[in-house]
Formats: structure tokens, sequence, C-alpha cells
């Protein structure tokens, strides 16, 4: 895997920042990893609570309501299949290639650990394997063939990462 330089902001105080960076930044590199991404890449994630991603939502998709996660992919990629010259995906000034932005809600992700019946760590995780894969060119628009391509990576991807697992 090539450098990944992943920028974390917190618009929210939270004692857990030091751990939901980690995990961010654990779930952005096996995400990459498994995805065979050997190129230099950077990656923006603003962690929030539910009225701030409710606001980006609302800015970004017209949505009026608080989600868990978005993402913004900088490239439109299809899934599994990633140019093998990214040359002219590299910005000048960084000799790196901008993925794109992702945004979680923290509070959503404690909300949704405890109806799953799983960790935070996990559901951050989890989400951050989720937003990297749109960021890669996965979706889930259909409720088949593409959510089911898109839900089994990232279930790869977890049973990879210690404490990931479900359950």
């Amino acid at each position: 895997m090539g450098t990944v330089k992943i920028n974390i902001t917190f618009d929210v105080l939270s004692l857990q920042k030091p751990l939901v960076s980690s995990v961010i930044r654990k779930c952005v590199e096996e995400t990459l990893r498994a995805e065979g991404i050997c190129v230099p890449c950077e990656i923006n994630v603003f962690v929030t609570n539910d009225r701030g991603i409710r606001a980006i939502n609302c800015a970004s998709r017209n949505i009026d309501k608080p989600t868990d996660v978005l993402s913004f992919p900088m490239f439109q990629f299809a899934p599994g299949e990633l140019p093998e010259d990214w040359s002219a995906y590299l910005d000048p000034e960084t000799e790196m290639c901008p993925l794109g932005d992702m945004a979680i809600s923290l509070e959503r992700a404690v909300t949704q650990a405890k109806e799953y019946g799983h960790s935070t760590r996990r559901e951050i995780g989890y989400l951050t394997i989720h937003s990297m894969l749109h960021l890669l060119g996965y979706d889930h628009l259909d409720e088949g063939p593409q959510k089911a391509q898109m839900r089994a990576r990232e279930e790869s991807i977890a049973a990879g990462i210690p404490g990931m697992q479900r359950g």
C-alpha cells in the first residue's frame, strides 16, 4: 500500500477522540489494502453529531434528516475495477490521489451500536469501511446485486480487522 494521508476533523467534543481516530485510520488503511490500492492517497474525514450531519445531508442531498455516514467521492470508479495507471488521478502538488471526503455522525454511531448490540468501535469501523467503499466506486442504489456486492465486501474487510467482527 502507498502512503495514506488521513485528515480527521472533529466538530464534537468527545473523550473518545483518540479511539475514534485510531479506528478510522485502521479501517481506512485496511480497506485500501484489501482493495489493492498501492498509490499514495488522501482522504478527509469529518466527525460530527446528528445536527452536523443533518446540515450536510440537507445541503448536499436535499434530505433534511440526519444519517450515519455520508461519502463524497472525488472520482467515479467502478467497484473492483480501479485504474491500472493512476497518474491522471494524482494531485500535481501533493502527488497523491484525493479519493474524497466522508462525514460520520458519532452520535448516530453510538445509537446504532446499541441497537445492533455491538460496540461503538465496531459501528464506527463499519461506517468507515462502508464510506471508503463508496469512495472506491461501490454503491447500493439497488436492493439487489449492487447492495449484496457492497455488503459482502464490507463484511470481508471487517472480518480481517481485530474488533470489527460481528457479535
